[in-house]
């Protein structure tokens, strides 16, 4: 029997995750499909009422859907419910709506492929982390899960960091963005989760001379994949790890959990997306 897979978001022409699954599905040859959907917000509710009836085990909602699906999903992970916003469906033989956040362990997967265990064990000290959204919530969220004994939020605006700290107020803390120099000198990772350096925004400008020679930086942006923080890190000779790889990684245990399959993040499929990426 066909499985039927989705990705739900408004608008959804840009996304890359059909590709991501398709390569998945032909490469183990597993009879099913992943489709592009758009759906407006005002139409989200009864499409995820009627996605079980439409054929669909389950799916992906991506933005302006992470929080409806939320608070729409019969049931939800312990992770989502942290976070606040679901990303991936996966629909009950009895038509129930069950909701996860993998944006999280995404996050540190990559880390995890990137530097390796040892090195994300080094790195486990003290993170900084700029942006109070949804994204960071989720980065957050994983850090916390990861190990990391400190997690320093920066945020223009410090009211939205404080909603992050009630996740875990032992470890998490707000940063106030005019000492973010001094906050660096300490930090071992330091990751960027708002929109600044991606294509069509503001490039994102820090001075990272304050960074220890052994901290890494990541940045969640992928379009560009070298955003000016990656250049400035690799410039100082840090390690730097572009938004790509959250996006694959974060699909794995959706695709693992509607196609029966855990598949494996490649170079090949990065190649893949990133040429998608170029055209």
């Amino acid at each position: 029997m066909m499985r039927k897979a989705f990705v739900a978001g408004h608008p959804i022409g840009h996304s890359r995750s059909p590709l991501i699954h398709g390569y998945w599905l032909a490469q183990h040859g597993i009879a099913g499909s992943y489709e592009r959907i758009d759906v407006p917000p005002d139409g989200f509710s009864d499409f995820l009422r009627d996605a079980a009836q439409a054929g669909f085990i389950g799916g992906n909602v991506t933005i302006p859907h992470k929080e409806a699906a939320f608070r729409l999903a019969d049931t939800l992970t312990p992770r989502a419910k942290k976070i606040g916003a679901v990303n991936t469906i996966v629909i009950g033989d009895d038509g129930r709506n069950h909701g996860d956040n993998t944006d999280a362990p995404g996050f540190i997967a990559h880390l995890e492929q990137s530097f390796g265990i040892d090195g994300i064990e080094r790195l486990g000290g003290m993170a900084v982390v700029l942006g109070a959204g949804g994204a960071a919530r989720a980065v957050v969220v994983g850090l916390a899960e990861r190990g990391f004994s400190r997690i320093r939020v920066a945020n223009r605006t410090p009211e939205r960091a404080r909603a992050l700290v009630e996740l875990d107020p032992e470890r998490i803390e707000i940063l106030d963005w005019a000492v973010l120099p001094e906050a660096l000198s300490e930090a071992r990772l330091l990751v960027n989760t708002t929109v600044l350096g991606m294509t069509g925004h503001p490039s994102l400008d820090i001075d990272l001379a304050p960074l220890p020679d052994t901290a890494a930086v990541a940045d969640i942006v992928y379009a560009p994949l070298e955003t000016s923080l990656l250049a400035a890190a690799r410039t100082r000779g840090l390690a730097a790890v572009d938004g790509l790889g959250m996006l694959l990684h974060q699909a794995v245990p959706g695709f693992s959990a509607w196609f029966g399959v855990r598949p494996a993040v490649t170079p090949e499929l990065r190649a893949l997306v990133v040429a998608d990426l170029a055209r």
